[in-house]
């Protein structure tokens, strides 16, 4: 869907772009769910796509309502704190989902404890590990408060989500 949607942008010259989320305007409230399908250029969702398909397949192992439940709320809390919080510019982009993605498997994995989810968390942080430094507002043209809203956002859903056990405490 993320590739359909880059090509109807292109071949609109990026005006779908305006329905990504510009910060305290109500008008683009509804990017808060629209911003991971649209990008800025063919690098832009190339740039993208590979850490979404891997960090997304390691969400969609869990299940299809684990990996639904928390890609909307990412999109949906992640897009609302760059609403609100980001300074003043078109925010676009799948990186808010991947960074989403990356903070749900790492957390995940800490809050249940269990060897699978803490061998998923410990291979996300290999491969992707040097992401965190993107939450850091080095670039004019990189929505840094995407990328942290939305790794916020990824460690709110694995609390959430996480299946804890209930340990049976006899005295």
């Amino acid at each position: 869907m993320i590739w359909l949607a880059h090509l109807l942008n292109t071949l609109t010259g990026n005006q779908l772009n305006t329905f990504g989320i510009y910060p305290r305007n109500l008008q683009t409230l509804p990017g808060v769910v629209l911003w991971p399908f649209l990008h800025a250029d063919f690098n832009h969702i190339v740039m993208n796509t590979t850490p979404l398909l891997f960090m997304g397949y390691l969400v969609a192992l869990r299940g299809r309502w684990m990996f639904i439940s928390s890609s909307l709320l990412i999109l949906v809390v992640g897009g609302l704190g760059v609403w609100v919080f980001g300074r003043a510019a078109y925010h676009i982009g799948a990186s808010g989902l991947v960074f989403g993605y990356f903070g749900f498997l790492v957390a995940i994995g800490i809050y249940e404890r269990r060897f699978s989810g803490l061998a998923i968390a410990s291979l996300t942080l290999f491969y992707y590990g040097g992401l965190i430094f993107g939450v850091l507002p080095t670039n004019s043209f990189v929505s840094w408060e995407g990328h942290l809203f939305g790794l916020l956002a990824g460690i709110l859903a694995a609390r959430v989500f996480a299946r804890t056990k209930v340990r049976d405490r006899t005295t």
